[in-house]
């Protein structure tokens, strides 16, 4: 195995993609159920199926994630055997998302579209997702390297994802919307979007230098099948547990993100999508000096450190908007901002477990080829958009779960209609403020302190099982790999010798 160093034009080609890529990313994973709830009346039956679906579909794509990664293992072109897939896999990801975000369709015929768009939506972006992530990896081995272009990758698509989270509420959602309702501003962000992460994607089709690569039967596996999956998953104790650990953690790191968080803001504070912004954005922006600060900060503590202070972070963090949120704290601008300050420890905090958890998956790679002789990348690093579907998916349920207990949906249901009748001319932009302004103000207490409950619990719990997990099951630490690295070394001088 090969121990170059990282060069300049492969650490900035392949990471300034993720600004682009996860820009459009966010608008389906974190605004489609925004798009949908506040653009469509739905009868419970309606939403309940559209949830389900989206249950499904996610979970069915992280299950079929490692076969795709299975299948970049055997793939041999002249451009590598990730690049194909991340070009076909970001142009028809484009494709999908302006068509769902246009649609005008309503009601059964809306519900079986949707339905059909989420499936196809999560085999497209899996080439791309999956191409991506898998090629990390291979681009350096040694820590200082990894974790720098880990580490970078990780703020940029971060960055791309705060763009999105800073201008997709406040641009859809209230006075500022685009075309003056939900409707138009949702097709024409998805237009926008999609061109702007194609651009970004050539840097790595055209920037990253991928390294030669072996002909089949040499360090690939040269079979496509769910017993090779599972077999390379069942060897890596590591992986299985990290499997285990970053799900829980990226569960609870999307719940605030999710629309119990956008629904508590809109009922406490108003139908402004600019409070949404100011809210995500500064945890965004948490999250953002945390991988800045990521390089030195590992160099000091290890990784299991970072986790326990990251674990203590969120407790802080969700304890005080917990509390503050209960407080009759008035005037609301003071309480709203209280609260956002407590998120940043949060957000950030869970940006931690995310970069850590990265490394770590990256590391079994290394792990892999000393226990089996195989690094197996593309079905490894398939992993980490497995869980994270399969943790949007959990979120899903668990949003779906807490709506249908505290009766969200008449309200989201009436907003969509006022959005509706603004869309088609019946009504003007000022006439849709106020009569959904009255709609927030009718919602009861009761439901929206089951909203913040919801949105600081249950994170807490799933950052204190992760943690305890990662204490109790990981071993493969940073003195570890680095004993694993040197024998891999030796072994590559005795098959030379």
């Amino acid at each position: 195995m090969e121990h170059e160093r990282l060069s300049k034009r492969n650490l900035w080609s392949y990471t300034l993609t993720g600004v682009g890529r996860d820009t459009a990313a966010q608008l389906w994973s974190g605004n489609l159920l925004n798009f949908i709830m506040f653009t469509r009346s739905l009868t419970a039956q309606q939403f309940g199926v559209i949830n389900a679906l989206m249950v499904a579909a996610r979970v069915f794509d992280g299950f079929t994630d490692p076969i795709m990664g299975n299948i970049i293992e055997i793939t041999r072109t002249r451009w590598g055997k990730f690049k194909p897939w991340i070009a076909m896999g970001m142009v028809l990801t484009a494709v999908v998302v302006i068509i769902t975000f246009s649609t005008t369709l309503q009601d059964w015929q809306f519900v079986t579209f949707i339905g059909i768009m989420l499936f196809v939506y999560s085999k497209v972006f899996t080439f791309n997702d999956v191409g991506y992530w898998g090629m990390l990896p291979s681009l350096a081995s040694q820590k200082a390297d990894r974790d720098k272009l880990s580490a970078r990758a990780m703020l940029f698509a971060g960055i791309g994802g705060g763009i999105a989270s800073i201008l997709i509420p406040m641009l859809t959602v209230g006075d500022f919307a685009l075309g003056g309702n939900a409707l138009q501003a949702y097709a024409r962000l998805a237009i926008v979007f999609s061109v702007v992460a194609m651009a970004f994607q050539l840097l790595t089709l055209i920037g990253v230098k991928e390294k030669a690569l072996p002909p089949k039967g040499e360090d690939t596996v040269n079979r496509v099948g769910l017993r090779t999956i599972f077999r390379t998953i069942r060897r890596n104790d590591q992986l299985t547990w990290l499997m285990i650990i970053f799900l829980l953690a990226t569960t609870g790191g999307n719940i605030v993100a999710s629309m119990l968080g956008t629904n508590f803001i809109f009922f406490r504070f108003g139908y402004q999508g600019i409070l949404t912004t100011i809210f995500m954005t500064l945890g965004a922006v948490a999250t953002g000096v945390v991988l800045l600060l990521y390089e030195r900060v590992s160099i000091r503590f290890s990784r299991a450190k970072l986790l326990k202070i990251a674990t203590v972070c969120i407790l802080a963090g969700n304890a005080f908007i917990l509390v503050v949120g209960v407080l009759p704290i008035r005037p609301w601008q003071v309480q709203f901002g209280l609260m956002t300050l407590g998120n940043l420890f949060a957000f950030g905090a869970f940006g931690v477990y995310g970069l850590v958890v990265l490394v770590c998956v990256a590391n079994t790679v290394e792990y892999n080829e000393w226990l089996t002789g195989t690094r197996a990348e593309g079905i490894i690093f398939s992993i980490r958009p497995f869980i994270i579907k399969l943790g949007h998916g959990v979120v899903q349920l668990i949003v779906w779960l807490v709506f249908m207990a505290t009766g969200v949906l008449q309200h989201t249901n009436a907003i969509a209609g006022y959005e509706q009748q603004t869309a088609m001319g019946y009504i003007n932009t000022d006439v849709r403020m106020e009569h959904i302004t009255q709609v927030i103000d009718a919602v009861p207490a009761g439901r929206t302190l089951a909203l913040l409950a919801a949105m600081t619990i249950i994170p807490s719990v799933l950052a204190l099982v992760s943690y305890w997990l990662f204490r109790g099951k990981f071993t493969l630490t940073e003195q570890r790999y680095e004993q694993i690295l040197g024998d891999l070394a030796q072994r590559d001088n005795e098959t030379i010798g």
